[in-house]
């Protein structure tokens, strides 16, 4: 199997959308490829001390779903092309990085009607570790303005966060860097296209190093149309027990927050600290503008009560610039989660965002990059590593705690 794909990979250089990327010193594996028509359904890769493997689900809703997970001999990544490239979970021996969402199994896109309940029908869908929202839109359901075929100002129904999560990748592939430290990569491309609408390009990479824990996540959004395209992009990452329970602690830099609603301002005062599972909790959402050090790189950490776990994320505020605070601590069987959302703006409806100045656009042909290094931390000493980074960041920065949401223009 591996001596067919490693011949697909010659065949497949010379069209494959992944040809830009391609270097000497590494082994590269296509999987996928509607270029190409590769397609395969089961595949395994194994080195020195780690492994690569797709396998494809059957049964109910997850029916057809491909995952493929990375073991670095550490920790395993999952992920999903069939959902956007999204990661499922993260796990090695001590903890996890994902949740017990209500909805069980991977859903097929197919099964996802993002416009039933009121737009809401992306809940149908919503279970992983890390979920991309975007392109066109992200945030809140509700109308927008647009452009339509005929040049008029017309309104269209926007759905909650958007539509790339529930976008098969077109094109899938593995790669091996030849050299050491040998970073394995799982990168895809995901297409969001309409016929006088955006023609928005995703290239989503995970990569790890074997035997390390941490891991990137490494994406760019390109715009092959011939206008301007406004793009939206929130990284919406999900955490759940045990790493979530009573008492866990958030750590993060802030230069401001501010409730999203006056629901959520009752309770700033102790957005950096959680509950356990509370029957009939409202969620609470947070808005923050983060913190950079002299290299504008910010950060958060998600530490257990015990302090002896915890995870990280670190990304680049000149890439995204926002962070907003999910909790719902619900009863266990309703959601228990909190989300950790970088974004390129607050999950407002699209006009509200557009309002503030928080909407970005890609010029014809051009590309933005997003960068997130995160990590598992094991043991009260790496925890303490990694809570003192984000408090150096903080410095002597006072936070700023507004006690009311923002207010909104919607026009």
């Amino acid at each position: 199997m591996n001596r067919i794909c490693i011949c697909l990979v010659f065949v497949l250089s010379l069209i494959s959308p992944f040809s830009s990327y391609a270097q000497a010193a590494e082994k590269r594996y296509v999987l996928t490829s509607a270029d190409g028509k590769v397609q395969t359904e089961k595949w395994d890769l194994s080195g020195n001390g780690w492994s690569v493997r797709k396998e494809t689900l059957h049964g109910g809703k997850q029916e057809g779903i491909e995952l493929i997970t990375i073991d670095n001999g550490v920790m395993q990544i999952v992920i999903i092309p069939t959902r956007g490239m999204s990661i499922y979970e993260v796990r090695n021996k001590e903890m996890r990085l994902g949740w017990n969402s209500p909805v069980e199994g991977i859903v097929h896109p197919s099964f996802v009607d993002l416009d039933s309940r009121g737009g809401l029908g992306w809940l149908e869908g919503f279970n992983e570790w890390m979920v991309r929202c975007g392109l066109e839109f992200a945030g809140h359901p509700g109308t927008d303005e647009f452009v339509n075929n005929t040049g008029d100002k017309a309104t269209m129904d926007l759905t909650l966060h958007g539509k790339i999560g529930n976008i098969p990748a077109s094109e899938v592939e593995v790669i091996v860097d030849s050299e050491a430290p040998h970073r394995i990569r799982v990168r895809g491309i995901v297409y969001e296209k309409f016929f006088y609408g955006p023609k928005l390009k995703l290239i989503a990479e995970v990569s790890v190093v074997p035997g390390e824990d941490t891991f990137r996540i490494d994406d760019t959004v390109t715009n092959l149309g011939s206008s301007d395209q406004e793009f939206q992009l929130i990284y919406h990452t999900n955490f759940g027990a045990p790493l979530l329970g009573k008492g866990t602690k958030l750590h993060t830099a802030i230069k401001k927050i501010a409730p999203m609603n006056e629901h959520a301002g009752k309770s700033i005062n102790s957005y950096a600290t959680y509950e356990g599972p509370t029957k009939d909790f409202i969620e609470q959402v947070y808005l923050i503008e983060p913190l950079s050090n002299e290299d504008g790189m910010t950060g958060a950490v998600l530490q257990n009560a015990k302090g002896n776990r915890a995870a990280s994320m670190y990304w680049s505020t000149k890439q995204l610039p926002y962070l907003t605070i999910w909790k719902n601590t619900a009863a266990t069987e309703d959601g228990y989660v909190t989300g950790i959302e970088p974004a390129t703006g607050y999950p407002y409806n699209r006009k509200v965002e557009r309002a503030a100045g928080r909407v970005p656009k890609l010029a014809p042909g051009k590309m933005r990059r997003f960068t997130i290094d995160c990590g598992l931390h094991n043991g009260t000493s790496a925890v303490k590593t990694a809570t003192e980074k984000i408090k150096t960041i903080q410095g002597k920065h006072k936070v700023k705690i507004q006690p009311h949401p923002p207010t909104l223009n919607n026009n």
